[in-house]
């Protein structure tokens, strides 16, 4: 009797140390995806000011535009946390956006080489930005179903784990980015 209560001990420990042990690896998933997705962030804040340079050479009298870029990208170089990176991402996207399309304005812009290129190199960023947002999202959701589910929500708490937020971009910017690509011919 005295080996059973021995052994269901030990049993309890080693399930608390590898249900700990878990959450842990969790837990360091989502901050390396919340660090990919700094890393993309990061590319496409320094692309911005090239991208604006580019346009500003073919189109300088839409300073308001150029002007709401730069603000958008200082305050996203600022933001913190994922609630608040997402939403000041989410209002430097609609100015890139805006930027972007003065290239239909501008024919000689829209032929620029350095324009095409930069943009080729946005589009990129951006996939690769929408791929670490899921992953990131992914992540934590897996995450926080871990910290949530009996038996690991008797401790997680008391043990630090605590819920992470999604990088939600909002509503808006989420049918921006699932509407198709517009075909022009």
């Amino acid at each position: 009797m005295k080996w059973l209560v021995v052994v269901a001990l030990v049993a309890a420990l080693i399930w608390l140390v590898v249900t700990y042990n878990g959450l842990v690896a969790l837990r360091q998933r989502v901050a390396q995806a919340f660090g990919d997705i700094d890393v993309q962030l990061k590319q496409r804040h320094d692309l911005v000011p090239s991208l604006v340079e580019t346009v500003k050479g073919y189109a300088a009298h839409e300073r308001g535009t150029l002007d709401a870029v730069i603000q958008a990208r200082n305050a996203a170089l600022g933001a913190q946390g994922p609630n608040q990176q997402a939403q000041s991402e989410a209002a430097l996207q609609g100015a890139i956006g805006r930027l972007v399309a003065l290239g239909e304005a501008y024919p000689d812009l829209k032929a620029s080489a350095n324009f095409q290129a930069l943009q080729g190199d946005l589009s990129d960023i951006e996939n690769k930005l929408a791929a670490a947002r899921r992953f990131f999202n992914n992540t934590v959701a897996e995450y926080n179903a871990a910290i949530a589910a009996i038996p690991a929500v008797l401790f997680a708490g008391r043990m630090g784990f605590t819920p992470h937020a999604f990088f939600d971009v909002g509503e808006t910017q989420r049918q921006a980015l699932d509407a198709p690509p517009p075909v022009a011919f």
